[in-house]
């Protein structure tokens, strides 16, 4: 099943969680408070950090699939007001190029291991995930949480499964079968393996390990953003779930 919205609309949420993210920092109480879940960092560097990446997926989708990345470096001593401003102008910029380029340009892709496309729809997919968990942190750090929209959520998921589990590496844990259930009604089955994960169809049984939850819960103890506990385990080996939730490398 397709949970791919449409590319005009994967375009709006790039926007609107990037709008996002800018207003919660911008509103802040503090605007030096910790980002809880992204310990080492605080608001100015969650907002240089969105900056930063949308300025190089501007490069990489301008470019096309001969892109060289490049290691960007966030502009430092920037006044708030000029660091939001930068950041308003690198979403523009990434939205522009996206347009320009439709959803169906090669492009080059951090994931070519894994079994996921490598255009320009799929940047502007992971870029939706980027600004929305990203708007997430921004949102912990302040204390006003908000869950990630079911529909964002949901693809979220998917895309987590394709890209995260599917250039993962190092499973040492024996073959499982870990199905993922969303309250709202789509699930996922994968086999994995030392040699990674394989997708089956989502009601076979049984099953090593199975993780509900509403759609926004279950993406960010994917992203290592909530706690194993905002998930119900079930399944027959549910003591893979601290092996499952470290295993893949999350940037």
């Amino acid at each position: 099943m397709d949970f791919t919205p449409a590319f005009p609309a994967l375009l709006n949420q790039i926007d609107e969680h990037s709008a996002m993210l800018r207003h919660t920092i911008a509103t802040a109480p503090d605007p030096h408070a910790t980002v809880p879940s992204c310990p080492d960092w605080q608001l100015p560097d969650l907002l240089a950090h969105l900056t930063v990446v949308q300025r190089f997926w501007t490069a990489a989708v301008t470019t096309g699939p001969g892109f060289v990345p490049i290691r960007i470096k966030p502009d430092t001593d920037l006044s708030p007001e000029q660091a939001l401003a930068g950041s308003a102008e690198a979403t523009s910029a990434l939205l522009k190029a996206l347009r320009e380029a439709g959803p169906q340009r090669p492009c080059w892709t951090w994931w070519q291991e894994a079994d996921a496309p490598q255009d320009t729809g799929a940047a502007a997919r992971h870029q939706v995930q980027e600004a929305a968990v990203h708007a997430y942190d921004a949102q912990l750090a302040v204390g006003t949480p908000q869950p990630v929209a079911p529909a964002v959520a949901v693809d979220g998921i998917d895309e987590f499964l394709a890209l995260s589990w599917g250039t993962a590496t190092g499973w040492q844990h024996g073959p499982a079968r870990i199905r993922l259930r969303t309250d709202e009604g789509p699930s996922w089955l994968a086999e994995i393996t030392a040699s990674g994960p394989k997708r089956l169809a989502p009601d076979e049984d049984p099953v090593a390990l199975e993780l509900i939850a509403p759609a926004s819960e279950l993406l960010l103890t994917l992203h290592r953003r909530h706690p194993p506990t905002a998930v119900r385990v079930t399944g027959d080996d549910p003591t893979l779930l601290p092996h499952l939730l470290i295993w893949p490398r999350l940037g």
